[in-house]
């Protein structure tokens, strides 16, 4: 076989806020929506985590399947509250052999954006938790939404990383492929292209009947993974797809516990991509993510609600830690996840049907997410004056 596929996805849960008013600032702490939380990761739990990992497992074991997962520690606290199922899961997919991890920031941030010593933090966090729980080291990292430019490059391998994974975009691949070893300019690292069409097919497409390729099947999907003239295929799917995104009756997952017979390739961890014989070298400024038409970084920076809200959080970080209360700390790093910023996009057409899609199960609009997180970040604030 010498067509190699990793098959890569992200299992990530924020910490949803609660509602709190103008008039709730000064009055009480209890920023985060514990009912929401639970309600959301019991469900998709059900309809998503344990299937998909029971099959996953299944596969690792009986069909030479391998995957790759980015765990969020949000993800991970909520998990190990609300549905500690699924972690026992996660560590059977693990003993097959079968899984590896993928670095992330813990906190799902946009870390990078703050501070390279909140970065670092982060990822730090992250390790601590890949190795006190599953005995793992990640040697492949995958910025927040996989934002990234040149000094993310940089940054990564400061932190020992010998990989790290973005979209496979046209603004940075030009006229080149994405399933090539290319150098992250100006350091010694990988740099791993997400396909993102075929990704997107499974991701977005997958039970959309007004496709022109619907239904996607294991046999189909599988001669395009063949036909591949690149020496490998990356992957890189958000996890819910299998359930929550896409239901059972859609078939993703009988689609998914046939694809590994069906598509005649090597199924792999990352890790066994990694070389030294780049293909070229791949250098750019401006920042890159897999989210909406424009994969930059306007879905959580694109208008001017998340620039003050951002910039708020920012001037947040140095009085934060220099009032030295680890759980103000941790308070102030949840509300760093990039949920909060996206959920006040106000983008038109596709892009904003996807933002309603996470956006509403909490707000009405990204107008009252944006006093909502807003009103929390004041009483913050009080709190460090």
């Amino acid at each position: 076989m010498s067509r190699q596929v990793a098959f890569c996805a992200v299992l990530h849960q924020p910490w949803r806020i609660a509602r709190y008013t103008f008039f709730d600032i000064g009055h009480h702490r209890n920023y985060f929506d514990d009912a929401l939380n639970r309600r959301l990761f019991e469900r998709i739990a059900r309809k998503s985590y344990l299937p998909a990992l029971k099959l996953m497992k299944e596969l690792c074991e009986d069909a030479g399947f391998r995957v790759n997962l980015s765990i969020t520690g949000t993800f991970f606290e909520q998990a190990k509250r609300y549905r500690p199922a699924v972690i026992r899961a996660l560590r059977e997919l693990h003993g097959t052999g079968g899984l590896e991890f993928i670095g992330e920031t813990y906190y799902h941030s946009l870390a990078f954006l703050l501070s390279e010593d909140e970065f670092r933090e982060q990822v730090d966090l992250h390790r601590k938790l890949l190795k006190d729980e599953f005995g793992e080291q990640a040697g492949v990292f995958r910025n927040t939404e996989s934002f990234y430019n040149d000094d993310v490059a940089a940054a990564v391998e400061r932190l020992g990383f010998r990989g790290v994974i973005t979209e496979g975009s046209e603004k940075l691949l030009g006229w080149r492929s994405p399933g090539y070893p290319y150098q992250a300019d100006g350091t010694g690292i990988q740099l791993f292209m997400r396909n993102y069409k075929l990704s997107d097919d499974i991701a977005f497409r997958f039970s959309a009947r007004g496709w022109e390729e619907w239904p996607l099947t294991a046999d189909k999907y599988g001669a395009w993974l063949e036909a591949m003239p690149d020496p490998f295929t990356l992957i890189f799917i958000d996890f819910e797809t299998f359930g929550e995104h896409h239901w059972e009756e859609t078939g993703i997952f009988e689609f998914l516990r046939h694809l590994p017979r069906k598509a005649r390739v090597e199924w792999v961890n990352i890790s066994k991509l990694l070389t030294r014989k780049f293909a070229d070298r791949l250098s750019t400024k401006d920042f890159l993510s897999w989210a909406d038409m424009d994969r930059d970084l306007s879905a959580w920076l694109g208008n001017d609600m998340q620039r003050s809200a951002f910039h708020f959080l920012r001037d947040l970080e140095g009085p934060v830690k220099a009032k030295g209360d680890p759980e103000l700390l941790e308070t102030w790093r949840k509300l760093t996840t990039s949920d909060h910023l996206y959920y006040l996009s106000t983008k038109l057409a596709g892009d904003e049907e996807v933002h309603s899609y996470f956006r509403g199960e909490a707000y009405s609009s990204p107008y009252e997410a944006f006093t909502n997180f807003m009103n929390i970040l004041q009483d913050l604030r009080s709190l460090i004056q």
